[in-house]
């Protein structure tokens, strides 16, 4: 097949792209390069898709309405996948306006190219932050989820919301996946895991939000991408979907911490704070829909999937051939 997939010099985007290419199917892959976080890694992430015959890289932005309908015009495409986004729950508390241009703008674009393409099935990602503070323990598409606690959750509702509308309206088939924590090797640098692996390698402290009291349904990047590449071709899919992608494993934070210093063979310093704005306590997929549709089954634990993402971040950042 012939796939769309924007946000390819992202994390999750550059491994799906990869494991379609691998596959044998052709990628366009579209990515603007925004300096969120270091440039060098996004570039260095679509140097590894470049090196296939079948992936195309366009450097632009959803925003830009004229090129996405150029590129639906020229390339008749069997499946499109959003992974486009600005991330980050933190950040949507200083720059909200990033988040109105390419979450809700930058997607109502894809909308409507996909729409006039007559596009067979449009995946998007959505995020687990919709759950808001929900305390029910494990998240199911079934919560209410009226209640976000950032800007960045708010956009992610608001995508589905959208893409309901586009289901019910023009008959586009849709599938939003709301990821759990995704991490593994190439993942971003705004993330928990690098943040802590960097400073522990550093001797530096380590800021613990909630005193520790943080629970998180760590997914490893291989299993995403399994449930995605289901969420693209898995047939009998309803035309409007909602699912879950997480390991359906909630893990303290303080593990987390504890499996990366006994990888790394370091005593972290610790710095104990309280709740940050827009951070929940706990998030917990409860994964049965996507087990039923997808047959999406995770099979990666931290222990299992820390060290393998410390071993490509010290071998990334050249500390293995020191």
């Amino acid at each position: 097949m012939k796939l769309f997939i924007t946000g390819t010099a992202g994390f999750i985007g550059m491994h799906l792209a990869q494991s379609l290419l691998e596959e044998g199917h052709e990628v366009v892959g579209l990515d603007n390069f925004n300096d969120y976080y270091d440039v060098r890694l996004k570039r260095a992430r679509h140097a590894r898709l470049v090196s296939h015959a079948g992936f195309t890289g366009i450097e632009g932005d959803l925003c830009d309405g004229p090129l996405l309908s150029r590129l639906f015009r020229e390339h008749r495409f069997d499946r499109v996948c959003n992974l486009a986004a600005q991330a980050g729950v933190r950040y949507s508390l200083t720059h909200p306006f990033a988040y109105q241009k390419a979450n809700l703008e930058g997607f109502l674009n894809i909308l409507e190219a996909c729409r006039h393409a007559g596009i067979p099935r449009l995946v998007y990602a959505s995020s687990s932050s919709v759950y808001g503070g929900n305390t029910k323990l494990p998240f199911s598409e079934t919560d209410a989820v009226d209640h976000p606690v950032s800007l960045y959750a708010a956009t992610k509702k608001a995508n589905e919301l959208m893409a309901h509308c586009y289901t019910h309206l023009y008959g586009l088939p849709t599938v939003g996946l709301r990821f759990f924590t995704v991490y593994g090797p190439w993942g971003r640098p705004d993330m928990a895991m690098w943040e802590f692996t960097r400073l522990m390698l550093e001797g530096k402290p380590i800021r613990v939000f909630n005193h520790g009291d943080m629970w998180r349904d760590f997914t490893f990047i291989t299993d995403i991408i399994s449930g995605v590449k289901a969420a693209l071709f898995q047939p009998g899919l309803d035309p409007y979907e909602v699912l879950n992608l997480g390991n359906c494993h909630s893990e303290k934070l303080m593990d987390m911490i504890g499996t990366i210093a006994a990888t790394l063979g370091v005593k972290p310093e610790l710095e104990f704070l309280p709740l940050q704005p827009g951070d929940v306590k706990a998030t917990y997929a409860d994964i049965t829909r996507a087990r039923a549709k997808l047959g999406f089954e995770p099979t990666t634990s931290i222990d299992r999937g820390i060290p393998q993402f410390v071993a490509w971040y010290k071998d990334y950042h050249g500390l293995t051939r020191r």
